[in-house]
C-alpha cells in the first residue's frame, strides 16, 4: 500500500514539474520574440562575500553616505517581497526592486522571473532595517532563463542518489556540498605547496599505457586506432615516475587520475585521484616521517587545528602515529593466535580457513598472512597507524628487508579502518625485479586478473641504475573523506560513477 501511495505521489510530482517546465518555456518563447534571451553583455565588478566583508560592518547611514555602487550577478534563490535573493560562487546578497526607480515594463517583467533564473543587477549598496546588505537596483537584466524548477528550498535535494547524478543541482541547493569541494581544492593545494616547498618537481606521466603497471589491479582496456594497438588506462603512474628518478629527477610527484576496473562501494570508485611522490636517497622510514608531517600541515591549512573530528570521533594529529608490523598487528588483534602458528604455512592456512577465508593452493605464507590481516585487523586500525614489513609475496615492487628477505621495507597507512597510503623503499635491483615480474606473469596465467605484466622497458631503466629511492601513493579521495567528515567516497567526488538508471 505504501509503495502505491509513493508511486501516486511521484506521478503527481512529475506532472507538476512538467507543468512548471511548460510555463517557463512559454515565458522563454515570449522573450525570444522581443530580444536575445541569453545576453552576454553584463559585466559584474563585485561578489556577494566581497561586499559582505567590505561593507557588512557599516551602518545603514554610513552606506547611504558612502554611495558605494556594485554590479552583481547570480541565481535567484528566493523572492521576499520586493527583494530578490541572489547567489553567486561566494555567497548571497539581496537586490531591491523599487517600483519608483525602475521602468514599469521592467518591474512587470521582474514579476514573471522565476526562482533559478540568473540575473545581473547594479546600483548602490544599502542596508535594510534587519541589517542585510542589498543592491538598490537602478539596472537589472535577465541573463539566463531557468527552465527547470529547483527543489523545495527547505528540503533541498534529499534523494541521495539524485544528489550524485545531478551534482549541479546539489551544488546550487547545498552550501554543505559546496564547502566539501572547496575544502577538497584547499587540501590538494596544500599537498602541492608542501611538496614544491621541499624541492619536489611536479610532473605528468601517460594516462594511456601499452603495459599497465605500478599496482595490482585490473585495468580498463582501450584501443589506439592509428597505432593499431591495444592500450590500457593507467592503474598507477609508479613505473613512469621511477623512470624519471633514473633520469636524474630525484624528487618528483604527480597528482594523478587512475583507473581500476573494480566494483563500486563507499570506498571505491573506478576513477580516482592519487598523489604519488618519490625521493632518492631515502627509505620507507623517511616517508613515514614525511607523511606524518604532511598530514599535520594539511590539518593546519584545512582546519586550522590538528584535532580532527571524523564521524563523531576525535583524532589528534599532534600525537605520534602508531607503527607496527603486519606480523605484530595480527598477534595484537588476535590474542588467540601465537607467533609459532602464524609463522608456519600449514598452521596459518588452518587459521585462515577457520576465519572463513577462501584460499588458493598456490598461495605462500606471506599471502595467507595478508589475508588474515585484512580479515581481522584492517578495519580495527582506527587511530593513525603505519603497518610495516609487508610480505615480499604481495609486494612485487618493494625492496626486500636486509634482515628478513620474506618481508619488504614497506608500509601502509590507515585511519578509521581505511587504507590511506602505501609506501616503500623501492626495489632497484633489476635482476630481483625481473624475477618478481616473472612470478606475477605466472599469477596472471593462473587466472589472477590483477597480477602485473612483465615490463621490459622498466627493467632496462633499472639496468641504467635507480638510486636508493623511496616512493609513496596517497589516496586523495579517501583523505578528503576524512578531512571533510564524509562517510562515502561519492560525497567527495563531483561526478561519481553510477549504475545506469532503469
Amino acid at each position: 500500500m505504501t509503495d502505491q501511495i509513493d508511486s501516486q505521489q511521484n506521478n503527481r510530482d512529475s506532472q507538476n514539474e512538467n507543468r512548471l517546465i511548460a510555463e517557463r518555456r512559454a515565458k522563454l518563447a515570449a522573450i525570444r520574440k522581443q530580444r536575445q534571451p541569453f545576453p552576454n553583455t553584463f559585466r559584474r565588478d563585485s561578489h556577494a562575500q566581497e561586499l559582505q566583508d567590505l561593507l557588512g560592518g557599516k551602518s545603514k547611514e554610513e552606506l547611504e553616505s558612502l554611495d558605494r555602487r556594485a554590479r552583481v550577478a547570480g541565481r535567484i534563490m528566493a523572492k521576499r517581497g520586493p527583494f530578490l535573493v541572489l547567489q553567486d560562487m561566494t555567497g548571497r546578497i539581496q537586490a531591491y526592486v523599487d517600483k519608483k526607480r525602475l521602468p514599469d515594463a521592467l518591474v512587470n517583467e521582474i514579476k514573471s522571473w522565476d526562482i533559478g533564473d540568473i540575473i545581473g543587477a547594479a546600483g548602490p549598496v544599502h542596508k535594510s532595517g534587519k541589517g542585510d546588505l542589498y543592491v538598490y537596483m537602478d539596472e537589472v537584466e535577465l541573463l539566463t532563463k531557468s527552465l527547470r524548477p529547483l527543489p523545495d528550498k527547505y528540503h533541498g535535494l534529499t534523494d541521495q542518489e539524485l544528489r550524485y547524478r545531478q551534482r549541479y543541482v546539489d551544488l546550487i541547493m547545498s552550501e554543505d556540498s559546496r564547502k566539501v569541494f572547496r575544502t577538497r581544492a584547499i587540501l590538494i593545494d596544500a599537498i602541492r605547496d608542501y611538496l614544491t616547498d621541499r624541492d619536489f618537481l611536479e610532473v605528468e606521466t601517460p594516462m594511456m599505457q601499452a603495459i599497465p603497471g605500478g599496482a595490482a589491479a585490473r585495468p580498463f582496456v582501450t584501443y589506439h586506432n592509428a597505432l593499431n594497438l591495444e592500450m590500457f588506462l593507467r592503474i598507477a603512474p609508479e613505473l613512469y615516475l621511477k623512470r624519471l628518478v633514473v633520469g636524474g629527477f630525484e624528487k618528483v610527484f604527480e597528482i594523478n587520475r587512475n583507473f581500476r576496473n573494480e566494483g563500486l562501494s563507499t570506498r571505491h570508485n573506478p576513477e580516482f585521484t592519487m598523489l604519488e611522490f618519490y625521493q632518492a636517497y631515502s627509505d620507507y622510514r623517511d616517508l613515514m616521517d614525511i607523511t606524518e608531517d604532511m598530514l599535520r600541515y594539511i590539518a593546519d591549512r584545512v582546519h586550522g587545528s590538528r584535532v580532527i573530528t571524523y564521524q563523531g570521533q576525535e583524532y589528534d594529529f599532534n600525537q605520534a602515529f602508531t607503527r607496527m608490523t603486519v606480523f605484530e598487528s595480527i598477534l595484537h588483534y588476535n590474542p588467540d593466535i601465537d607467533a609459532a602458528q602464524l609463522s608456519d604455512l600449514d598452521n596459518a592456512r588452518k587459521i585462515a580457513e577457520a576465519l572463513g577465508i577462501p584460499l588458493k593452493a598456490r598461495w605462500g605464507l606471506g599471502k595467507v598472512q595478508i589475508e588474515i590481516f585484512e580479515k581481522t585487523v584492517e578495519s580495527r586500525l582506527d587511530a593513525p597507524t603505519f603497518i610495516t614489513e609487508y610480505p615480499t609475496e604481495v609486494s612485487p615492487l618493494a625492496r626486500r628487508n636486509d634482515d628478513n628477505p620474506l618481508v619488504t621495507d614497506r608500509f601502509e597507512f590507515f585511519i578509521s579502518g581505511r587504507e590511506i597510503a602505501n609506501g616503500f623503499s623501492e626495489l632497484n635491483d633489476p635482476e630481483d625485479q625481473a624475477e618478481r615480474f616473472r612470478q606475477q606473469v605466472q599469477e596472471k596465467a593462473a587466472g589472477d586478473d590483477e597480477a602485473m605484466h612483465f615490463d621490459d622497458d622498466y627493467i632496462a631503466a633499472l639496468e641504467y641504475g635507480l638510486p636508493p629511492t623511496a616512493g609513496e601513493g596517497i589516496g586523495i579521495d579517501r583523505l578528503v573523506m576524512f578531512f571533510v567528515d564524509q562517510p562515502s567516497i561519492r560525497d567527495v567526488l563531483l561526478f561519481p560513477h553510477m549504475r545506469p538508471q532503469a
